[in-house]
């Protein structure tokens, strides 16, 4: 391994390697269920092929860290061993470098929990609203922290920040004295999940938005999904108060068997994801706010379409931008709106990859998911191919396939005109949205 050039060359691929498997292993989130899940539903080919693709991680202290020491290692491989050697310790040391960090991690983590569960202890006054659900929490924990603030010092989980680590980093780093309330969003990918975040936060409220298909994969069937929703309701103490979505048929059979006081919300949504502003002021109206604090507070709200923004793009499209996370009961609602925008000639256009982390659920949901493009859009853009067999033949022709980001702009470019729609549905590359302006 003396030639320099070698050496380069080699370095380039190694890094190159490096940064795509960081930003899968911060894009599952380190948990390993998903990230076992994900190489599950791809196929070996896939695999392969996506190992070369150019993906890089946010760079958190967490990610540099992690690069550092695996570059390390890598450079020691280089200066002690042959060649061929670096390919196969290569090999074998860096995932193993990836899974000791593990270790480090779990005491960490552990430390920190324990942290925070005694200085929450310290809030004997704190009322905690525990949010959970397949969709729909970071909404409803939107829409509620905005109307309670009309009223009370509110405290609420940033984005993404809705697991066991993010929910303890939450109440040590900004937690106060002066708050009077405290809207966790609670997120798991197996069983006692849920219950973690309870034992944390000890919510005295509990809403639950609703349950489907989403993250099957991890949980392995939805019997274990529904029973972890459930934690939450569990958990409340015995002067709890439990709020369930009313449009959902687990959360209907959730609010049968539940002994604590309890309400059911969002009957009378009449489109997906109003059910959540409707879940926020029935907890507001049952704290004691009046009518007019309430609506003073949702006329703050300036998006009440959950989960999407519609803007203007190039050469005058609308666009639908639904990027921020995708679960099939959210597809759907969100293919249902596209078909209410459609204009005397317009088209409408759907551009989405296929769900990941639906188990055994995935054909079915696609499925369904195909059916329902057939009888809105005009075209169906699928930049992946994990389940296109599905959609295809449910939607038609109508579906294509295509995962170039410049060939997909160029489709949309010659297929649309002026004010038609195009909805950008969950991970779609983000090369699209800048080549469409928004």
């Amino acid at each position: 391994m003396k030639n320099i050039f070698v050496v380069a060359i080699w370095l380039i691929v190694f890094i190159k390697q490096l940064l795509f498997w960081l930003w899968l292993w911060q894009l599952k989130e380190y948990h390993r269920g998903r990230f076992k899940a994900h190489f599950e539903a791809q196929k070996i080919k896939k695999i392969v092929s996506s190992f070369w693709r150019l993906k890089y991680p946010k760079f958190t202290k967490k990610i540099i860290f992690l690069f550092l020491i695996c570059f390390l290692a890598e450079i020691l491989l280089i200066l002690y061993f042959s060649f061929v050697w670096v390919i196969i310790l290569t090999i074998i040391f860096i995932p193993l470098i990836f899974l000791s960090f593990q270790i480090p991690s779990a005491i960490w983590r552990k430390i920190l929990i324990n942290k925070a569960e005694e200085k929450r202890l310290k809030f004997k006054n704190l009322l905690v609203i525990g949010i959970t659900g397949s969709f729909g929490k970071t909404s409803t924990k939107e829409f509620l922290a905005t109307i309670l603030s009309e009223k009370f010092k509110v405290l609420k989980t940033r984005e993404h920040q809705n697991s066991e680590v993010g929910v303890s980093q939450c109440i040590l780093q900004e937690l106060k004295q002066e708050h009077e309330i405290f809207v966790c969003e609670m997120a798991a990918y197996n069983r006692g999940g849920i219950k973690l975040l309870c034992d944390i936060a000890k919510p005295k409220i509990g809403i639950l938005t609703g349950i489907n298909e989403q993250h099957m994969a991890t949980f392995g069937s939805q019997e274990n999904i529904i029973k972890t929703k459930y934690e939450l309701i569990e958990s409340l103490p015995e002067d709890g108060i439990a709020f369930f979505n009313a449009r959902n048929k687990y959360c209907l059979e959730l609010y049968q068997k539940t002994k604590n006081r309890k309400f059911l919300y969002g009957e009378n949504a009449t489109f997906f994801g109003e059910e959540n502003i409707l879940g926020a002021i029935a907890v507001a109206k049952e704290l004691g706010m009046t009518e007019e604090e309430i609506s003073r507070a949702v006329e703050k709200i300036e998006n009440k379409f959950s989960g999407i923004q519609i803007k203007k793009g190039i050469n005058g499209l609308n666009i639908i931008d639904a990027t921020y996370s995708a679960n099939p009961d959210g597809v759907m609602a969100h293919l249902e709106y596209l078909k209410t925008l459609r204009q005397a000639q317009g088209k409408l256009v759907i551009v989405m990859p296929c769900l990941i982390e639906l188990g055994k659920a995935s054909k079915e949901v696609h499925r369904r998911i195909g059916q329902k493009i057939a009888e809105v859009c005009d075209l169906a853009i699928i930049t992946t191919k994990d389940r296109f067999k599905e959609i295809k033949k449910a939607a038609g022709e109508k579906a294509i396939f295509l995962e170039n980001p410049k060939e997909i702009f160029e489709k949309i470019r010659e297929f649309t005109n002026l004010n038609d729609v195009i909805l950008l549905e969950s991970r779609v590359p983000q090369e699209i949205i800048g080549l469409l302006k928004i």
